[in-house]
């Protein structure tokens, strides 16, 4: 997003935030605001006149209003009428931070139940999954497979097997990808669930599995560096040879004994 979208969005974020002092009726306030990213995505018009900064605020906030008056719950109406007051740069950004704010809404839930740790995990499993198996991932991403197929796939793959609040993440990426790949929104969903927390994802890779000791210690130490909490998605590669390397955002921290090696032949073959 560009620099009006931006604050923008950082406004709704705050107010995300105020709404959810009560995180109860988190995870309803998520599905209410997919459902408004939904209706975004579908209907280009409205999500024009939503945006269209010639238009005066209050008659964007009246239109909001006479959509979703009686649809969804005061609050989300309430947080849906502020972003329309707002100025984005594009008319897409709106419907973007409405899916933003419903990830964020559903981490809240998670956090409520005491699942947050497990969400990140399975959203990073999953993505991790579907990039290694292609027919699942082309199902999934088949935009002729109706909606109703790819739930019940998911149901069959995930149902009690992970959270509510992962399943319920998964099948909107599968279902509304957005333009965009399924192993790219499970990345994307996994960073904001992170981000409601105020803390970052290191993806580390190791030859073995770290003890967790040396997860912990690993974590604080990552921690310490960043100034934030960092969660750890640990992905063990025998082709990292020995040592490890960490990737935190476009950040790019390699230890590892192969990318030495590697380096050493370079240097040697000019």
């Amino acid at each position: 997003m560009r620099g009006p979208s931006r604050a923008s969005l950082a406004a709704a974020r705050g107010r995300l935030t105020a709404a959810l002092a009560d995180p109860s009726g988190a995870a309803a306030l998520g599905e209410e605001l997919f459902a408004v990213a939904d209706l975004l995505d579908r209907e280009l018009g409205v999500r024009r006149a939503l945006t269209d900064v010639t238009s005066p605020a209050a008659a964007r906030n009246d239109l909001a209003r006479r959509l979703l008056e009686g649809r969804v719950s005061g609050t989300t109406l309430d947080l849906v009428v502020g972003m329309t007051s707002a100025h984005w740069s594009a008319p897409r950004d709106l419907a973007d931070a409405a899916e933003e704010l419903a990830v964020l809404a559903t981490a809240a839930a998670a956090e409520d139940a005491g699942q947050l740790d497990d969400l990140e995990d399975e959203l990073f499993r999953f993505g991790r999954i579907v990039s290694s198996q292609p027919d699942l991932r082309s199902a999934l991403s088949d935009p002729l497979l109706p909606a109703d197929r790819k739930r019940g796939l998911l149901d069959a793959l995930l149902a009690g097997k992970v959270t509510p609040t992962a399943l319920r993440l998964i099948t909107q990426a599968a279902v509304h990808p957005r333009g965009r790949s399924l192993d790219e929104t499970m990345a994307e969903y996994a960073r904001l669930a992170a981000a409601w927390r105020q803390r970052l994802i290191a993806v580390v890779r190791v030859a073995t599995g770290l003890t967790e000791g040396e997860r912990g210690r690993l974590a604080a130490a990552l921690s310490r560096t960043y100034g934030h909490d960092v969660h750890l998605n640990v992905v063990v590669d025998p082709g990292v040879v020995g040592g490890m390397s960490v990737q935190i955002g476009d950040e790019f921290i390699d230890g590892s004994i192969a990318s030495r090696l590697a380096d050493l032949r370079q240097r040697l073959a000019s």
